[in-house]
């Protein structure tokens, strides 16, 4: 394993220390470089400085601002967008970033000077900084129309990633030996599929009524079969088949508490199925016997109370009789005033993984992270033990919140698609169980399978159930960090 020296600036340490520790270790261990923490006057790959003649011996100096990291988030996105589309830097001669000074600087022949502070910026995004700035509606949602983010496609253009690609590619021009490989069997990127298990048994008396307001008179049909009883939201084996077709398995997310439509009515929309009923324990140990994933779909207001919470993962493990390693909230129903306390219950409740950073509305990687990581909890100025997958894409946000034609939607799933490719990262999906059948749902699961076509002609990704996913990146990066030194979180 290839380790790289890297020396950071004492005053800068003393000030911010975990979170420069946390940051450039998640940099590290993303691209797949060991490390080896040296004194700032001695020999380095890479000296984090604010002046590159305070590490005359770095092979690689960049800068760091240290106004920005005494106070992150008071830095904004309007600043931010203007370097190129956002704080993107591409090694290739982008114009912007010259205009701006990011772009790096031959010292000599065998140093440069990158005077753009980039660990910051990943710290920045990955952190949600502007995410506090932003306005929320129901059930904590982001309503982000006509802000920079929309406009610039960042969710879509996963920033952290490219700078990291950069960051890659400047080390590759200092003849850096290569990083381990981010995905098994030579493999470029990694796709995992999930359902949320929100209605699957349909309520016969109302559903034909909800069809009808979708689909108006072409809806007359299939609102009839499923009165009928013909046509039904039950579809974990159709799931199982369509996947099989691809030589993938994916995790079905399983809510433990039930809910009611009074409750549904009056603000807690949880699900109305008993999860303990023989016809779900039945389904769930069918799917984990089959080598499916089954995790927990947490409650609407599971993040309010951890005891709580803790009793809907031991409900899950009784019914499919075995412990469970993953959750992704309810409407992505976090602490709408403080997603980090929530992320802090996962871990405190015992989850290898979460996966529920994402966007209610909008197509991409919320935090600007393809890959999976471990976010940083900045209260307690420490990396937190659940690691984070994150969603690209959940069919609402394509057939709910904005209507593409079919060739639109095919365009916007495949540039996500080649864009998580390009990056080394993943595309994780999230496709609710109940769309299966194409008459109540037209071109719903249709979407997943031309996305899963294009991923098959693609040939370069890793198919894994998210808990899988979860495991190779938690291995690499022990590893990773089994052959460092340095870089520790302060005591």
């Amino acid at each position: 394993m290839n380790t790289l020296r890297i020396a950071l600036e004492p005053q800068l340490i003393h000030a911010s220390g975990p979170q420069v520790h946390w940051t450039w270790r998640e940099i590290l261990t993303t691209l797949g470089y060991a490390w080896n923490e040296v004194a700032l006057g001695d020999a380095c790959d890479i000296a984090f400085v604010a002046d590159a003649t305070c590490a005359p011996r770095a092979r690689l100096c960049v800068r760091a601002d240290h106004a920005a990291w005494a106070t992150p988030s008071s830095h904004r996105l309007a600043k931010l967008s203007q370097v190129g589309v956002w704080p993107i830097l591409v090694f290739k001669g982008d114009s912007a970033n010259a205009q701006t000074g990011a772009m790096p600087t031959r010292l000599s022949d065998s140093r440069w000077w990158l005077p753009r502070d980039i660990a910051f910026d990943l710290f920045w995004l990955a952190t949600g900084q502007e995410e506090r700035h932003w306005p929320q509606g129901a059930h904590g949602f982001y309503d982000l129309t006509g802000s920079p983010a929309l406009r610039d496609d960042v969710f879509q253009k996963a920033p952290v990633m490219q700078m990291l690609s950069a960051l890659q590619h400047l080390l590759c021009e200092l003849g850096v030996p290569a990083p381990e490989p981010r995905w098994p069997n030579g493999k470029r990127a990694a796709v995992a599929i999930s359902h949320d298990v929100d209605y699957p048994e349909v309520i016969r008396w109302l559903e034909p009524a909800r069809i009808v307001a979708r689909q108006g008179a072409r809806g007359l049909g299939p609102a009839l079969g499923v009165l009928s009883g013909k046509r039904t939201h039950w579809h974990f084996a159709n799931w199982q088949a369509l996947e099989r077709e691809y030589g993938a398995r994916s995790a079905f997310y399983f809510v433990a508490r039930q809910g009611s439509l009074v409750e549904y009515a009056t603000g807690t929309p949880d699900t109305f199925y008993d999860v303990a009923s023989p016809r779900f324990t039945n389904v769930m140990r069918e799917l984990v016997g089959q080598g499916w994933e089954v995790g927990l779909h947490a409650s609407y207001r599971a993040n309010e109370d951890r005891a709580r919470f803790a009793a809907e993962k031991r409900k899950i493990e009784a019914a499919c009789g075995q412990p469970i390693a993953g959750n992704r909230h309810h409407y992505w129903h976090m602490n709408p005033s403080d997603v980090e306390e929530t992320l802090l219950m996962h871990e405190q409740v015992g989850f290898e993984y979460d996966s529920s950073l994402t966007h209610d509305r909008y197509l991409g990687w919320r935090r600007g992270l393809s890959t999976p990581f471990y976010p940083f909890h900045q209260k307690e100025r420490r990396e937190l033990r659940t690691l984070q997958l994150p969603v690209a894409w959940m069919d609402a946000q394509v057939f709910v919140h904005t209507s593409p034609s079919d060739d639109e939607r095919r365009a916007l799933l495949n540039t996500l698609i080649d864009r998580a490719a390009e990056d080394g990262g993943t595309f994780v999906i999230n496709i609710h169980d109940y769309v299966f059948d194409d008459a109540l749902f037209p071109g719903w699961s249709r979407a997943l399978r031309e996305a899963l076509d294009h991923i098959r002609e693609r040939g370069d990704f890793w198919h894994a159930t998210p808990v899988e996913l979860a495991r190779h990146w938690s291995a690499r990066y022990q590893a990773i960090r089994a052959h460092s030194q340095g870089l520790q979180l302060a005591a």
